[in-house]
């Protein structure tokens, strides 16, 4: 208690009852379950509640939570840019098994361990891990800029052709293709559509997304056009909002994929036995994690996404975007990190791009110790061991920190303007903040920026201007006039 009545003494804001209920038992929970799913979804769940209560710190039986019927997932929502930052702080919140909120998956799915997005920071392991991401990335970064480059050239062809011949074209496909390639062969330095011994091969990205979907399946929203009627809501919460999906359906797949890192991530897992005290198949079931679930999966979210933004931006917008690029790319004579980090406005847009979309929408943290939690407005005590939930697309458009939040504006970060990005929180932190061992902010922070701001290069040196339309078809590509080499 006497850290309360520190922290109360500390705060100049009122105190104010948290507002919002649970419900009645079971009742309640059902009912926000139906709205977040069905009747209302995101970000409209949130909102409606954030304008009844006139408060953007509330009580609600959280969706996405566990399955079941019989769960009561309650939580303390945060969508603003003040409350927001209290669920990274380790030393007031505690972070074990709440990588995907109430519900936590079998570590069936994770050849049995619980894997470095599920472990607290206070907890050894998460130590270990942590410190064989940084090792992980500093041995591979010298493979990132040729594998991107060769990946995605294969990409671009294939939607040249594509357009050619159908005058339209989905680019998600093709675009997932080359960066689970080039993840993989980043990461691993084998290609996994390569022939050979335990090769993943062309199936691989759809193997990963089925054993990825079947962990998050039952905190997953169906859209609503998916569904040819109404009266199959009751099938689809009953098939995956209220059982969890077992290991058996996609064993097959994840040993297929297991069994490529174990031969092909040697050198790897000989690392963290020998240096970092990890056994090897620990090491080589957080490495397929960290490769294909934290790595592949974010960037396979956040790429299309941020294509789709360029993609609906005029011409004008876009040369000015490309000549950022080429006037870099003359000055340094080629594609590296000094390249990418003098593109200003690349930067920018990539920023805005991971603030308005990012990948991960949700976060979670049970607070160690009764606190005082702050809004633009007031203050709130939240008491030990109640689970805070925060919405980040919510409280990246925190109208009290960025005008015209819902808008996507390139130059955002550009100028005066950098000084927003402690407000960028993407990366489980504000990107302003470094990650560390001690925290859980993304050990590949600077790794998405890096690969989004890669992607813009590469783009924009092949093209002028490419159109997106609403229907998310790729239906314009405009060679760029002069010939550029990465």
């Amino acid at each position: 208690m006497a850290d309360t009545v520190t922290e109360l003494e500390k705060t100049v804001l009122p105190l104010r009852e948290i507002p919002g209920s649970y419900g009645l038992p079971l009742i309640g929970a059902i009912r926000d379950k139906l709205d977040f799913y069905w009747f209302e979804q995101v970000p409209k769940f949130y909102e409606s509640r954030r304008d009844k209560y006139q408060s953007t710190v509330f009580r609600t039986n959280v969706a996405p939570g566990p399955p079941g019927v019989f769960n009561n997932p309650r939580v303390v929502m945060l969508l603003d840019q003040k409350s927001y930052p209290v669920l990274f702080d380790v030393t007031k919140v505690e972070k074990k098994d709440v990588f995907t909120g109430t519900y936590v998956p079998s570590t069936s799915f994770t050849g049995g361990y619980r894997v470095l997005p599920y472990l607290d920071p206070s907890e050894e392991m998460h130590f270990k891990l942590k410190l064989f991401c940084f090792d992980i990335l500093g041995r591979c970064l010298h493979r990132f800029f040729p594998e991107f480059h060769d990946a995605i050239s294969d990409c671009f062809s294939d939607w040249e052709g594509t357009l050619a011949n159908d005058g339209r074209v989905d680019f998600t496909k093709a675009l997932s293709t080359a960066t689970f390639k080039f993840n993989v062969k980043a990461f691993i330095g084998r290609d996994p559509f390569e022939p050979g011994l335990n090769s993943i091969g062309p199936r691989g990205p759809g193997m990963t997304k089925t054993w990825i979907l079947a962990q998050i399946a039952p905190i997953s929203v169906v859209p609503k056009s998916m569904l040819p009627s109404k009266l199959l809501i009751p099938l689809v919460e009953l098939v995956l909002h209220t059982f969890p999906i077992p290991f058996a359906f996609v064993r097959g797949e994840y040993e297929k994929l297991i069994r490529f890192f174990r031969t092909y991530g040697g050198e790897l897992l000989d690392v963290a036995q020998t240096q970092h005290g990890i056994g090897r198949d620990e090491a080589a079931h957080n490495l397929l994690f960290i490769t294909l679930f934290n790595s592949w999966g974010g960037i396979d979210i956040f790429l299309p996404r941020m294509l789709k933004r360029l993609g609906a931006l005029s011409p004008e917008a876009q040369l000015e975007i490309a000549a950022d690029v080429r006037r870099v790319r003359k000055a340094i004579g080629g594609i590296n990190l000094k390249a990418l980090d003098e593109m200003e406005l690349v930067k920018s847009l990539v920023y805005e791009s991971l603030r308005i979309d990012p990948p991960i929408p949700y976060q979670y943290a049970h607070a160690k110790r009764d606190l005082i939690v702050e809004s633009h407005e007031s203050s709130f005590l939240v008491k030990k061991g109640e689970m805070l939930a925060g919405y980040m697309p919510l409280a990246c458009k925190d109208p009290l920190v960025f005008s015209e939040p819902n808008k996507f504006l390139p130059k955002r970060f550009m100028g005066d303007g950098k000084q927003l990005l402690r407000y960028v929180l993407w990366s489980n932190g504000p990107e302003t903040q470094e990650t560390t061992l001690r925290n859980k902010q993304c050990a590949g922070k600077h790794i998405v920026p890096l690969i989004g701001r890669l992607l813009v290069a590469e783009l924009y040196l092949r093209y002028d201007f490419l159109k997106i339309g609403d229907d998310g078809m790729l239906t314009s590509l405009i060679p760029a006039k002069e010939k550029w080499v990465f």
